[in-house]
């Protein structure tokens, strides 16, 4: 039997709609644009900015870009609730800007490739996992302990020692010098990548002496050439002057045109550098312009471990791949079992800024684990200096 519906009354009138006021519009319309802005930077693309000249001259300080994160395939958050918009502290408020539950482990979706020698890649900072929160010189938390030893940071009332999880570490720029497999050398400052010499990038820079007589240099010639001005006052060398500039190729083959200037020599580092990754001076003597040779951790591949080279691989190890390791005698313990090899879990990244000689990177930090990886800089869509923006950056690719 066909059913119809109940005949209606002539005069009985709808249920009038209830209008929403202006305040809740806004709050919806507020509620749907973070919703969405917070899906576009977990998963398409986010913006960020250049505070430091680690990358100069390819990236500069007040350089403003995309960082595409589908290329290598979005990172879902380790630490879903959180202030949007924040990265891990509330700058009006100092406070922990998240919630440390729930905490998801390291899941990526797959991306269209993976990370290639010589892209540019944003990423969390290896060493961000735990910080100092006031610092004079911006020692990190891992340098404090190898100067002062780990109870008298630990110890010290001025410290605030606050941990992170990935995903709230730092977020650092810098290029990818060597991918998974790799084993890389620097020699005075030319690095080496099995075995060939890596191509320097065109923007690239470096310290650089240079003896002038004492006719002061044109700050306005130096600026149409774009070599920043020298670092620091010069030196007196007789009735000569010895000035440091950090210089590009191109600003180098300039400033040997200037009629004051008398010779130019880079410099190069000297000595074994205490800070230079592993921090093991008795087995390796290293600095920022002699490196290596160091093999890059892959996935899947197993190294050889003793003590001669245990300093290289056991923050990977323990603290990225989450083994307890330690050392008794002679033999190495992994998990309470002794071994003289591991395979690793993960892939693992050679970082370097294009500022060779005023870039903290991976000489001082080591490898930068697959899970740390945030995406590859896309284009800068705004950049100013001190004479206003500079229109000849707006909409470039980062190469």
């Amino acid at each position: 039997m066909k059913l119809s519906p109940a005949p209606q009354k002539q005069n009985q009138k709808a249920p009038r709609k209830r209008k929403k006021s202006v305040l809740r519009e806004w709050v919806d319309a507020a509620i749907f644009a973070i919703v969405a802005a917070t899906l576009i930077r977990t998963f398409l693309f986010e913006a960020y900015t250049i505070p430091t000249p680690s990358m100069e001259k390819s990236l500069l300080v007040h350089d403003f870009l995309f960082v595409d994160k589908i290329t290598y395939g979005p990172r879902i958050p380790m630490t879903p609730v959180a202030v949007p918009f924040t990265l891990n502290s509330l700058p009006l408020f100092n406070l922990q800007s998240y919630s440390n539950w729930p905490h998801f482990g390291y899941h990526r979706i797959k991306g269209m490739r993976p990370v290639r020698r010589n892209d540019v890649v944003v990423f969390n900072f290896p060493q961000g996992d735990t910080v100092v929160l006031q610092t004079e010189g911006n020692y990190t938390y891992y340098q404090l302990v190898r100067q002062m030893g780990r109870q008298s940071v630990l110890n010290n009332p001025e410290y605030t020692i606050v941990t992170r999880p990935i995903d709230r570490e730092e977020n650092y720029i810098k290029r990818c010098i060597a991918i998974p497999g790799d084993t890389l050398e620097i020699r005075r400052s030319v690095v080496y990548v099995n075995g060939k010499e890596a191509a320097l990038p065109a923007h690239s820079e470096m310290f650089y002496d240079v003896l002038a007589n004492q006719t002061p240099f044109d700050a306005d010639r130096l600026d149409e050439l774009n070599i920043d001005p020298p670092l620091g006052d010069p030196v007196q060398d007789g009735n000569k002057l010895m000035y440091t500039f950090d210089l590009t190729r191109d600003g180098l083959l300039a400033l040997r045109k200037f009629s004051n200037v008398i010779s130019i020599s880079p410099q190069y580092a000297t000595g074994t550098d205490l800070d230079a990754f592993p921090h093991d001076t008795a087995h390796f003597k290293w600095d920022a312009d002699y490196f290596g040779p160091v093999w890059i951790p892959k996935k899947g591949a197993t190294v050889h471990l003793d003590l001669s080279n245990i300093a290289l691989y056991r923050r990977a190890i323990q603290t990225y791949e989450k083994n307890s390791l330690s050392i008794r005698d002679t033999t190495i313990y992994i998990n309470g079992k002794p071994t003289d090899h591991y395979t690793f879990r993960m892939d693992y990244y050679w970082m370097m800024g294009d500022n060779r000689h005023n870039s903290l990177d991976s000489r001082f930090w080591g490898f930068v684990p697959e899970d740390h990886i945030v995406g590859r800089a896309w284009f800068i869509w705004m950049s100013y200096g001190h004479h206003g923006i500079r229109w000849s950056r707006i909409f470039s690719g980062i190469h």
